[in-house]
């Protein structure tokens, strides 16, 4: 798995699309929190809950209904804060959430992603899988590995995240521009 360093990244990274006047720090900080919130399961290690349940490690919560069941419960948070914007918000929670379970699949170890977990008990990677996975442990992620890393999360997902969050600035930049000339 990415680290939740990668994961919050691209969750706050989200928040571009929403208008400036709803991107107040709070929220930036919520859609980060979401989309690395799915790795709380490692608390099922403790439970004694084996990888390969769906209740395990990269299991529900990983999964695109576990994205869409948090969406529809955000949906009036988002209504009583953002008023105008819930319905975006909603939508990027459930962007946020379901990002995790799909930048996992493109990491180098594991048993696979339970992407569609409670339909399918099947997990999954992509065909492709350049992104290093991070241990569960901050303790080890202190070291020569997680300097590494976090060299190859800049590369994979913090790259790609910074030129979203550019493409949206230039499109609103582009769209405003349009608008002010008409």
């Amino acid at each position: 798995m990415p680290s939740a360093i990668a994961h919050g990244l691209f969750g706050a990274a989200l928040s571009s699309l929403l208008p400036r006047r709803q991107r107040a720090k709070w929220v930036v900080a919520l859609l980060a929190a979401l989309a690395a919130a799915p790795d709380l399961d490692v608390v099922a290690f403790r439970l004694g809950i084996p990888y390969e349940h769906p209740l395990g490690h990269r299991g529900v919560t990983h999964s695109l209904f576990f994205a869409a069941c948090v969406a529809l419960a955000s949906i009036p948070f988002w209504r009583r804060a953002l008023q105008a914007s819930a319905g975006a918000a909603s939508l990027l929670t459930f962007v946020a959430v379901a990002s995790h379970g799909v930048l996992d699949t493109f990491t180098d170890a594991g048993r696979g992603i339970g992407l569609f977990i409670p339909f399918d008990n099947d997990r999954y990677f992509a065909p492709w899988r350049p992104i290093l996975t991070s241990p569960l442990s901050a303790s080890r992620f202190l070291s020569e590995r997680g300097l590494a890393i976090l060299q190859n999360e800049v590369r994979w997902v913090g790259v790609p995240t910074l030129a979203f969050v550019a493409t949206v600035a230039a499109a609103r930049s582009i769209l405003r521009a349009r608008r002010d000339a008409a």
